[in-house]
């Protein structure tokens, strides 16, 4: 069974499961076709669950909004109170403060439940939180965990240190969300991040550990350090098990949609023992080789999906990505690019994609500098 850390007075699951990336009914990548495979994706689910895995992360727009209802049925056969569900409110969907209510009315039919236990403020940036001080996105959910609806108040974060400094002194938080890995230790400040957290007081809540699937996919120099190192680990592991070693770290959410990629993690996180200060150097070290290699910080996130030409950003980041780390080959490439039907030309650099990136990545520049550095 998967280690639990105490939250309050409950125990939450060292790892938690992510409803961003769930196995979809065709090959093709999920801003093409959303739908969901419901009959492997619940097999996820009953694994994770009898396994130990208590904590589920979902939000209003992962899976074109299918995500909501996928979990809220995947959850129905077990006793509400033997896991916990987190959702998100995402106050750049809000054009008047009216639509929070309706925004969280959806997501409470959506899942089928009557309380979430974790809701956070989505994607908070300087921008976002000027929003959501504007609209009173605060009190708002307040007035939902006076009535209820929510047990713990936090956000997730994609920003600035200096704008985490003003989140975290603006409110009362029960606990935060930030991108950390050993990558983005440095890179995203995300050491800063998680000091900044840890001295106030909140739990963190670890997203993108992995890094969308990056740090298990890395290149040949890092993965023979690895394996130098620890023969008998896998790659990913290394990722988790950085992230598990820092004690404020309450759990872990990975979006897994693989039964190995389950079983991979479910075995770093039980009986888990913290890296030890050589290991944690090694990590360090494979970032370094990683930042040479010019990847582009793309996490598949799809945030970026809702693209008005219908650009498929992240597969043609995934294969650039490839390409550098020398995965495929310029034939290969190619043959990838070919098979989306890449043209870089649909792009008519809107910037709308850019918005919502919470990487930060000009996306429409480095559209058309892939492709041109690829053909």
């Amino acid at each position: 069974m998967v280690d639990r850390k105490q939250f309050k007075n409950i125990e939450i699951s060292r790892l938690g499961l992510g409803n961003m990336r769930l196995p979809c009914k065709t090959p093709i990548k999920r801003e093409a076709n959303p739908l969901i495979d419901y009959n492997k994706a619940q097999e996820l689910v009953d694994m994770a669950y009898e396994n130990g895995v208590n904590y589920f992360d979902t939000a209003y727009m992962y899976h074109a909004g299918k995500s909501e209802k996928f979990i809220g049925q995947a959850l129905k056969k077990y006793p509400r109170e033997s896991y916990y569900l987190a959702d998100k409110l995402p106050i750049w969907m809000c054009k008047r403060p009216a639509d929070m209510q309706k925004i969280f009315d959806k997501q409470l039919q959506r899942t089928g439940i009557d309380c979430f236990d974790f809701y956070l403020l989505h994607s908070l940036d300087k921008g976002n939180f000027e929003k959501c001080e504007k609209y009173g996105a605060y009190d708002f959910l307040l007035e939902k965990q006076k009535q209820g609806l929510i047990k713990n108040i936090g956000f997730s974060f994609h920003g600035t240190i200096d704008d985490l400094k003003t989140i975290v002194a603006a409110h009362h938080w029960d606990f935060a969300q930030i991108q950390m890995n050993y990558l983005d230790w440095k890179n995203q400040d995300a050491k800063t991040q998680y000091e900044i957290l840890t001295e106030a007081g909140i739990p963190v809540i670890v997203m993108e550990p992995v890094r969308g699937g990056k740090l298990a996919d890395v290149p040949k120099r890092v993965e023979e350090l690895f394996k130098n190192n620890a023969p008998d680990k896998s790659i990913a592991s290394w990722a988790i098990r950085f992230c598990a070693t820092h004690d404020n770290v309450l759990t872990i959410l990975s979006g897994m949609n693989a039964k190995e990629q389950m079983l991979d993690n479910l075995q770093s996180l039980t009986d888990f023992v913290p890296m030890t200060d050589v290991e944690l150097k090694i990590c360090q070290n494979a970032a370094s080789i990683i930042n040479e290699s010019e990847i582009i910080p793309c996490t598949g996130c799809d945030y970026c999906a809702d693209c008005p030409k219908s650009v498929k950003i992240s597969t043609i980041f995934d294969v650039y990505n490839k390409l550098k780390t020398e995965e495929y080959t310029a034939e290969q490439a190619k043959e990838k690019y070919a098979q989306i039907d890449v043209n870089h030309t649909q792009c008519v650099a809107c910037g709308k994609c850019k918005e919502h990136c919470p990487q930060s990545i000009d996306i429409p520049k480095m559209l058309s500098e892939t492709i041109s550095a690829t053909f």
